[in-house]
């Protein structure tokens, strides 16, 4: 079922090429038109939510339905639901000052669907980074193509089977494939690439889009950082750390990936993290996701056994649960007493290991995230809004979350997006729409312009008129 064959280059660039002329044959389609695409993706996830749900267990191993309905299905079809009541709203002229110096000229941006859009989907949110990008980019009113992961082929099936079912080839398409073919597919020139996966392989699609010049954006990782301040609700922060650190396994983007603590909270960390693991995983592996692929379940282990041969010391919060090789289960793990070098503080974990890095003041805090690559997300812990603006203000992220994790990225209207190591660009509601829309600017001039008592002859009139525009 899942051996569906794969394409060459030139095969992938005949059907850009398709999709191509379609736009070309509607390059600006209405509103009626593009609400009815997203009204058909709506319908998609609807119709065949139960399935959809079972191909990415499949592909994982264990992933609790629970989970992909929660987040995966449930903002995808809130982020449709907020553009359909706002997207003909985005499509409107947004007018521009053009300033006195030009009367009587007006002027506005009109929103233009780029063309045909790349969309590369990494395996740990198959759903939510396919149809989320996909809302934003029919709303815009472009076509699209999709790359899907090789670890997902379950999804890719039934997604192939799916797109095929409910848009029509020259609205929609999708792919699989290995490596090979995701370096051909971004190396086509689309009219834009959003791209989400490591940021290793984003530098090269990065690489490859620039042989055509073509716009990316980049939805990167990095170490996530989760900070606990003197004064915050420590049980609560610990909670939550824990929630957005074990969901899916660990193998979320914006993940806590270390926490910033002061110094000699550890054990008490350690043991209000040990009391809420066993509250949301009393039955371990039951409501926990497997690692996704046999080498990232390796991965685990490696880094796990590398911080130990470090010195670090290693508190497992299920102290019953045990790795398995078989089944890809990791069970949860906190670190203290890690060495700096180590992969645990070196490396996006992209798993449930947590190490904890004590902190004596802030500014040794807030130095320690800004020594190292700008992360995707932050998460600040406080009672303190002077304390929560001084993080905002002294450190760069993606996107942050105050008392809180991962929920910056469930906001319709907050766009989603990193900085510097953790991406470029951003999406999301509205952001979405004008990442995948060119605004142009128009400039409409009068009957007469200011411009004709510049033209030349230059003289005495010219010097004038200068000296007045630049007053």
């Amino acid at each position: 079922m899942h051996d569906l064959p794969e394409l060459t280059r030139s095969e992938l660039a005949a059907r850009l090429n398709a999709l191509r002329l379609a736009q070309r044959s509607q390059p600006m389609p209405d509103w009626s038109m593009r609400a009815a695409r997203l009204m058909t993706l709506q319908r998609l996830i609807v119709e065949n939510r139960a399935a959809l749900i079972a191909a990415v267990n499949q592909d994982f191993g264990q992933r609790p339905a629970q989970e992909t309905e929660l987040l995966e299905l449930v903002p995808v079809l809130a982020g449709i639901e907020h553009a359909l009541k706002q997207g003909k709203r985005w499509m409107r002229l947004r007018r521009r000052a053009v300033g006195w110096r030009l009367w009587p000229a007006s002027g506005w941006q009109m929103p233009q669907p780029r063309g045909v859009i790349g969309i590369v989907v990494p395996w740990n949110y198959p759903l939510f980074l396919s149809l989320g990008p996909l809302t934003g980019a029919l709303a815009a009113g472009n076509r699209v193509m999709i790359k899907l992961s090789e670890s997902s082929p379950a999804v890719f099936a039934l997604m192939h089977k799916l797109i095929g079912d409910y848009f029509s080839p020259d609205e929609v398409v999708v792919y699989g494939g290995k490596v090979e073919e995701a370096r051909a597919f971004v190396s086509l020139p689309f009219d834009q690439i959003l791209f989400t996966g490591s940021t290793d392989v984003g530098r090269s699609v990065m690489t490859a889009a620039a042989g055509n010049l073509t716009p990316v954006v980049l939805e990167l990782g990095g170490k996530s950082p989760a900070l606990i301040l003197d004064e915050c609700d420590f049980e609560q922060a610990v909670s939550r750390i824990l929630y957005g650190k074990l969901v899916n396994g660990g193998q979320t983007c914006v993940a806590p990936d270390y926490v910033l603590l002061p110094a000699g909270r550890e054990t008490d960390f350690i043991a209000v993290a040990r009391r809420w693991a066993e509250r949301l995983y009393p039955a371990f592996p039951r409501d926990f996701a497997s690692m996704a692929t046999a080498s990232q379940f390796k991965r685990m282990q490696t880094i796990h056994d590398e911080a130990l041969t470090l010195g670090a010391l290693a508190h497992g919060l299920l102290p019953t649960a045990n790795a398995d090789a078989v089944t890809r289960f990791f069970p949860p793990f906190v670190y203290t007493g890690v060495p700096d070098e180590s992969r645990l503080l070196s490396e996006e974990l992209f798993g449930p290991l947590l190490p904890l890095v004590p902190y004596q003041t802030l500014d040794e805090a807030l130095d320690w995230i800004n020594d190292r690559p700008h992360p995707l997300a932050l998460y600040v812990f406080t009672r303190s809004r002077r304390a929560a603006r001084q993080v905002l203000q002294r450190t760069h992220a993606g996107g942050v979350t105050i008392n809180d994790t991962l929920l910056h990225i469930a906001a319709a209207e907050l766009p989603f997006g990193g900085v510097g190591a953790s991406g470029m660009g951003a999406y999301h509601g509205k952001d979405g729409f004008d990442a995948m829309s060119h605004l142009k600017p128009v400039l409409r001039q009068g009957p007469i312009r200011a411009l004709d008592w510049l033209a030349p002859p230059y003289g005495a009139q010219f010097d004038r008129l200068v000296k007045w525009l630049t007053r």
